[in-house]
């Protein structure tokens, strides 16, 4: 945990928390606080600052706390994912966070069995939960927003369109295509398949709504791993 994030909730005073969950066992067993040390602590939706141990008593910390930071700037770019696998599906939302994703939209695939929509991973608190650790982890404050849609040819026909137009429209699938361009600092669209790749009908019907294939080399990806190296080698 990099950066202590701060819910509502946590407010006593404009100025002043009041922490009792994982984040004070954190602040205990890893950083071992003491009264009137510093932590970087961040609103979760606003800026970034400082906070001051102003009490440790039984199970709960008091702190004092001022905002002066603005978080780091998101990523240009819309990603299209194909849903993971359940138990790939946290991480995924982790890197997205940490990476600076502002914006994830879940979609159906061939390849995606319909039993991974059934995952309590999808709920939104389960989301929450998870977007909240990347934003620890990199030291950010806004969590991107995450969209769910469960029907393929609908979303990439009626709605991807609009999604795509005046972005770089790209889709991540190995084969013979062009290599992914590198270090962009335009508006990107990217869609990532699941491990076993797009369908060609998947990739025809991206191709109308605007997003060209690319590829990383001849070498498949785990989906997390394909996120990653997409995205640090787009921008």
């Amino acid at each position: 945990m990099n950066l202590l994030l701060l819910e509502e909730a946590d407010f006593i005073a404009a100025d002043r928390v009041v922490l009792a969950d994982r984040r004070f066992t954190h602040m205990q067993e890893i950083h071992r606080v003491a009264v009137g040390d510093s932590l970087r602590v961040g609103r979760i939706g606003g800026l970034m600052g400082e906070a001051r141990v102003e009490r440790l008593e039984g199970h709960q910390a008091e702190l004092s706390v001022s905002f002066d930071r603005q978080p780091p700037a998101k990523l240009p770019l819309t990603l299209v994912l194909a849903l993971p696998r359940p138990k790939m599906l946290r991480r995924v939302f982790q890197t997205v966070a940490t990476m600076g994703v502002p914006t994830l939209i879940l979609v159906n695939s061939y390849r995606v069995e319909k039993s991974f929509w059934q995952t309590p991973f999808l709920e939104p608190e389960a989301i929450r939960e998870q977007l909240i650790l990347g934003l620890e982890q990199t030291r950010d404050t806004i969590l991107p927003e995450v969209v769910i849609e469960k029907r393929f040819k609908p979303f990439v026909e009626d709605r991807l369109p609009a999604i795509a137009q005046g972005t770089l429209g790209l889709v991540g699938h190995p084969g013979p295509f062009p290599p992914c361009p590198r270090g962009l600092d335009q508006p990107v669209t990217l869609a990532i398949g699941p491990e076993g790749g797009w369908i060609p009908y998947e990739i025809d019907l991206l191709g109308k709504a605007g997003l060209a294939p690319v590829q990383l080399g001849e070498r498949i990806l785990r989906v997390e791993t394909a996120v990653t190296a997409l995205l640090a080698r787009l921008f």
